[in-house]
């Protein structure tokens, strides 16, 4: 069988429902109070809020406004934060642990409201997420890990035993899991389409392909040259995450840039998604190079997603390897094609958390750690509110330190080495 279909593309499934905006002829303006780089989800969160707080608002891309991980994702929505509360509590104490963790409550709380306010339609649910566990151990594991109160907020998390799963996957590839019930999923592509169309009304202005080149402090604001002209302003927002260059070196040494790879299948029978995916959960599993996948939301195709490669591939090599996978744990989807094939990049912290801060008017929100969808979204508004001197607007991540590592300059060399070490660990259950 071609494990590619006759109508592939290389291209995220994302964009046949919402095809990036046509590059304009639009020169950048000589002034702004704010100029926002990068405009996918935190961009355009923070413009909407400095625009609707009255601050002349210019967002500027590099490629098409959403080019980048925003309509390249999963569309898979948790409570974001990877550390327990215990883990956040040692690191930080009690109080600030305890709000990190409450961010990320807050972080998908807020997607949900706001899609609903601005009246988005881009298939927002609170579909649950089923988290298989790919060794036995790690089901006893987990099952004491979500035993352990969280004084936080309660998850609602219960266990699911292997005799049972297929009432939540139609798979005997794992030994049992978790199902997290308030996790969600969306449409990345028609929910980036609804922000720029947000965004626009409230009078932010969004200019693609205008890479920006050069950023200079000049007296009490910022001088922007980008490739369609060069902007005075009092106050930058960087929104650039995991496609953060040279632009600002301090900020390259502390992200991460990971690729991460998805690809979706040709359209399968209903009765047979109903089999794989009954309840039409977003789905992932234990392994530290995990694996994340889902139902797309006609329920025609499987969009299935990982990290398949020591080092960063094309994705006409990563699709088959990650069909492969797909096949292991949906042996029933042996003879479906891939209809497209695509990747993107992800932001990464050296501490597993994301970040916020101000320098003296130059404001940035990253490390997403590949929870983009609705931390991204939060934190950008969170960072648009400071932008515009809004109280409200503090975080607890503005008082998280954001560390790298001796010798890093944003070339992840040591990324081979640490897959390898992962892989490892996965079939060790570790």
């Amino acid at each position: 069988m071609d494990l590619f279909s006759p109508d592939f593309k290389p291209t995220p499934y994302w964009w046949e429902a919402s095809p990036l905006e046509p590059e304009e002829d639009t020169d950048c303006p000589a002034q702004a109070d704010v100029v926002v780089i990068g405009a996918g989800y935190t961009g355009l969160q923070a413009a909407i809020q400095s625009a609707r707080a009255g601050l002349d608002t210019v967002v500027l891309d590099a490629e098409n406004a959403g080019f980048g991980c925003s309509s390249r994702n999963g569309g898979q929505i948790s409570t974001s934060v990877k550390l327990s509360y215990g883990e956040l509590a040692l690191r930080f104490g009690a109080d600030l642990g305890g709000r990190i963790l409450g961010e990320g409550l807050a972080s998908r709380e807020y997607i949900r409201d706001f899609v609903k306010a601005e009246g988005i339609d881009c298939d927002f649910a609170t579909v649950g997420r089923f988290h298989g566990m790919h060794k036995p151990a790690l089901y006893e594991k987990t099952a004491r890990e979500i035993a352990q109160p969280n004084p936080i907020f309660a998850s609602g998390a219960y266990m699911v035993p292997r005799g049972e799963q297929h009432g939540e996957i139609g798979t005997d590839a794992y030994y049992g899991g978790v199902v997290h019930p308030h996790h969600a999923s969306i449409d990345p592509g028609k929910y980036h389409r609804g922000l720029l169309q947000v965004a626009r009304k409230a009078g932010a202005q969004v200019i693609s392909h205008s890479p920006v080149l050069r950023l200079a402090r000049r007296g009490d604001g910022f001088e922007v040259t980008s490739a369609r002209g060069v902007i005075r302003a009092g106050q930058v927002i960087l929104a650039t995450n995991g496609y953060s260059g040279p632009l600002s070196p301090w900020h390259r040494r502390r992200v991460i840039p990971i690729g991460s790879y998805m690809m979706a299948s040709a359209p399968i029978d209903r009765a047979l998604m109903d089999q794989l995916i009954p309840k039409n959960r977003i789905l992932s599993d234990s392994r530290k190079l995990v694996y994340y996948y889902r139902a797309s939301p006609d329920r025609r195709r499987i969009l299935f997603g990982g990290r398949v490669s020591l080092s960063e591939t094309d994705p006409r090599k990563s699709g088959p390897r990650l069909w492969r996978e797909m096949v292991r744990i949906f042996p029933q989807l042996n003879e479906t094609p891939i209809s497209h094939s695509w990747a993107g990049t992800v932001g990464y912290s050296f501490d597993k958390l994301m970040h916020t801060g101000c320098d003296n008017g130059l404001y940035y929100a990253m490390g997403y750690c590949g929870s983009g969808v609705g931390m991204a979204s939060y934190l950008g508004m969170r960072i648009g509110q400071q932008a515009a001197g809004l109280a409200e607007g503090a975080s607890a991540f503005d008082e998280v330190p954001f560390p790298t590592m001796p010798l890093y300059r944003g070339n992840p060399w040591f990324l081979a080495p640490s897959v390898l070490v992962y892989r490892l660990r996965d079939r060790l259950g570790l």
